[in-house]
């Protein structure tokens, strides 16, 4: 059984910050998501979109955001166990233990949640299953992989305007389709998108995908009207995601609804097992990334108590260290 001092779960950006935090204060670390990328809900729905409101950044793209976060963490080698969840809490010798998917057994001093929205997952493009193979997407964490290529964007919401904007300078055509007439997305994206040589189709869904091994075309169909098949490489479906707390719900945490209730510390009612990030919910709380960091370093440094009640519950200031 692999063992770690803490086991943040969730990749987003609270569970980056915990993951620095843990080894700024010397403990071994494990960071375990459910997605394939980390940075959560940044990465899979808002990327290139600009934060305003991360403390000593006048601006920064969530992508950006992300990368400085897993480069802050970096020295200190945190485990990244990705595409994997946390299914299982139990306990051995007041230490509680983890089973992942797959079997494996994570032993840990304690646990911080991190998981945002819990656990969520695309909602899948309703002809996927004509899929010849490769070439559909939920999310794209290099946008240059897709350079020269035909793209089709799926949605309506500000993912798929965020991806039109972000992939027009680079495809060779890109082409957003929406079943309705009218967008979820902010106005003024939708404007930025229409003024470019992006072609947009409403009322329309796309009803079969063609190739051999891996997309070449896509049917789409407007209501009431003809069929017309495109020429696609890649189909990227920004339908948004389904979020429940997923196997959490069931390990004994209180909750209010979706959100794990926490103390001033960020303890939960488990021994060992803390919380921080939009997940949690105490009187006052405001979900932003700016709380999520400071709840994240809380829930450390109160876990760092709680593995050796000798250490001291203030780390000292990191311009001091080294």
């Amino acid at each position: 059984m692999r063992e770690v001092d803490v086991a943040v779960i969730g990749a987003g950006p609270a569970g980056l910050f915990a993951a620095y935090y843990a080894g700024f204060r010397g403990l071994s670390v494990a960071v375990i998501d459910a997605l394939p990328e980390p940075g959560g809900q940044v990465t899979a729905m808002y990327p290139e979109k600009l934060i305003l409101d991360v403390a000593g950044f006048p601006a920064v793209k969530g992508r950006d955001l992300v990368a400085n976060l897993v480069a802050q963490a970096a020295p200190f080698g945190p485990h990244y166990l990705l595409g994997t969840r946390a299914e299982k809490l139990s306990y051995a010798d007041e230490r509680p233990v983890l089973g992942l998917a797959g079997g494996e057994q994570l032993g840990c001093g304690a646990v911080v949640i991190t998981g945002g929205l819990g656990s969520f997952s695309p909602r899948p493009l309703p002809c996927a299953d004509s899929a010849p193979g490769a070439g559909i997407v939920y999310f794209v964490p290099e946008p240059t992989e897709l350079a020269d290529r035909d793209v089709l964007i799926v949605g309506g919401g500000d993912s798929a305007f965020d991806w039109a904007l972000t992939l027009q300078p680079l495809a060779r055509s890109v082409t957003l389709v929406h079943r309705r007439e009218k967008f979820r997305a902010h106005a003024s994206t939708v404007a930025r998108v229409l003024s470019l040589p992006v072609r947009v189709v409403v009322n329309a869904e796309v009803t079969r995908l063609f190739g051999d091994g891996t997309v070449s075309g896509a049917e789409v169909t407007v209501r009431g009207g003809a069929t017309e098949t495109l020429p696609v490489d890649t189909v990227v479906a920004a339908l948004g995601f389904t979020a429940d707390l997923g196997p959490l719900a069931e390990w004994g945490l209180r909750l209010d609804r979706r959100h794990i209730l926490v103390d001033s510390a960020m303890a939960t009612n488990l021994p060992r097992v803390f919380a921080a990030g939009d997940i949690t919910e105490y009187p006052g709380k405001v979900r932003l990334i700016a709380t999520g960091f400071g709840e994240a370093a809380t829930a450390v440094n109160n876990a760092a108590v709680a593995i050796d009640p000798s250490a001291h519950l203030f780390p000292g200031h990191s311009s001091d260290a080294g």
